[in-house]
Formats: C-alpha cells, structure tokens, sequence
C-alpha cells in the first residue's frame, strides 16, 4: 500500500523544482511492480525441495533488490551479506530459477498510479527506461506480462553490463545510449541501490516509500524528493528545452 508522506524532503542547495528532465528511469522491483509475492511463493518452492523451511513474505520482502543471486543467498543464510556454502548454492539457484520462471506473474502487478505515471510521463514526451537489477530472462517477461514493457524505449537489467546498481554504470550507460546529460536524466526508485547509483552518476533521484528498502525508510537516503506514487513526480519536473 502507497503510505502517506511529505511529497518532498529537503533539497540539496544545488537542486530547484521543478527539475529540467529529459529522460526518466525507473525502478522495477518495489518501485513498478510489488514482485515479493510471487517471489516469495518461487523461494519457498525452492527451500521446500532443497528441505528447508519456509520464510515469511516479510521477510523476502527486505531480501529484494541486488539480483537473483545475492536474493537466493539472502534466503538460503538470512543474512544480507552472507554467504552460504558453495555446494548448497549452485544446488539451489537453478531451483529457484526454474520456480520463479513458473510463478513470474501470478500476482505481481503494478503499484497505485504507474500506469497512470507512466501514461502522463509518456504523454508530456518524457523519454522512459527501466533500470533494474533483476536478470532480463525475468525482467522483460515481467515488464509485458503486466502490460509495461510498450512504454520503455529499453530495458537495463541486471544482466545487461558488467556491473549494476549501486554502480553508476547502468544509469551512464543509458545516458549515452539515449544522449541526454546526467543531470537532465531522472531515475525514479526505492532502495539505497537507486540513491547511491543516481548520486555517482550526477542524475537526481527520487524515491516512491513503499518498496523494497531492505525495511528503512527512504527519506534516510535524502533522495531529492520522496514522491507518494509515480503520479507525484510530474509536479515536480518539467521537460528540458
């Protein structure tokens, strides 16, 4: 559910609203799509025939966010950084792999005001990408199963280049593929992952509070606005000469 908070967090001196935008990037997990559910179900599929008891959605919840590989160790140690043993791992991730291709989309569906986002971004000629650390054999899947993927020119994903967000690799990347300078160039999130690539490639950076922040709150990450829905974010830009 979309909570109610302040549209807007305090601004960096540099930072004026409303900002001159060209292109728009968004997140996909916690930020277009609430995937923990069904991600969920294909983890739980996967400790059950590995013989491991099952976790609660609000946990997995909190293991989104840094790829399936870092997702399926999370699960298996129940620790953010840790590491499971190498045996076990290379047994589950295919597991879980083939779980998660059989249960994508069976719940998973955009939050409150994207598509109502995406269609006023769309219609206001702001050029639109997603950029997520999830591999593309799930990603773009996802993006047309729920009826997104018409409104990217492209999708960055985990897979894509050598490294992902927190690098700022992925949001360079799009830059130069679709010409336009950093700082005209929003990405739109819900994690510290979001924060810290945006901030290292020099693009602004806003952060939707009811995703996948591993339980934190986003305004700790001084984004430069906390927006309540996608729908939030057009006061706040306006299209770059």
């Amino acid at each position: 559910m979309t909570q109610t908070l302040p549209l807007t967090q305090p601004l960096p001196a540099r930072a004026r609203f409303p900002l001159p935008i060209l292109a728009i990037s968004i997140d996909l997990d916690g930020t277009l799509l609430e995937t923990a559910p069904d991600l969920a179900v294909a983890a739980n599929r996967m400790l059950k025939e590995i013989g491991r008891p099952p976790i609660a959605v609000e946990i997995i919840k909190d293991y989104v966010g840094n790829g399936i590989v870092r997702f399926v160790k999370r699960t298996l140690t129940g620790g953010m950084e840790s590491e499971p043993d190498d045996e076990l791992f290379l047994r589950a991730l295919p597991v879980f792999e083939k779980h998660y291709a059989q249960a994508l989309s069976l719940t998973t569906q955009p939050y409150p005001g994207v598509v109502e986002g995406l269609r006023a971004m769309h219609a206001q000629g702001f050029r639109l990408t997603c950029l997520t650390n999830k591999a593309s054999t799930f990603s773009v899947p996802l993006l047309r199963d729920t009826g997104l993927l018409p409104f990217f020119e492209f999708v960055v994903s985990g897979d894509t280049l050598p490294r992902k967000k927190p690098d700022p690799m992925p949001l360079q990347y799009s830059c130069e593929k679709l010409g336009v300078p950093a700082n005209n160039f929003l990405l739109i999130g819900d994690s510290a992952n979001d924060t810290l690539a945006a901030r290292a490639a020099g693009c602004p950076v806003f952060c939707v509070p009811y995703g996948y922040n591993g339980g934190n709150d986003v305004r700790a990450l001084a984004p430069d606005a906390v927006i309540a829905s996608l729908t939030d974010a057009l006061p706040l830009i306006v299209k770059a000469a």
